[in-house]
């Protein structure tokens, strides 16, 4: 389980960023697990911050080296 403030790398798009906090998503009449990571660097004009929210099992633990 990853702790917030534990930086982690998402699987589906390469994002790197900080947990800031859990969440849950409904699938086959269960409830599963979600992370919710402050993302560290934006791309996007005009934003300064965002937020991604997915399954646990989609987040992998990114090391700094």
């Amino acid at each position: 389980m990853f702790s917030i403030g534990e930086q982690v790398c998402s699987r589906k798009t390469r994002n790197v960023g900080k947990v800031i906090g859990y969440g849950h998503e409904v699938i086959d009449s269960g409830y599963t697990l979600t992370l919710k990571v402050l993302i560290a660097k934006v791309e996007s004009p005009g934003r300064t911050t965002a937020v991604e929210e997915d399954l646990y099992s989609n987040w992998i633990q990114h090391l700094n080296f």
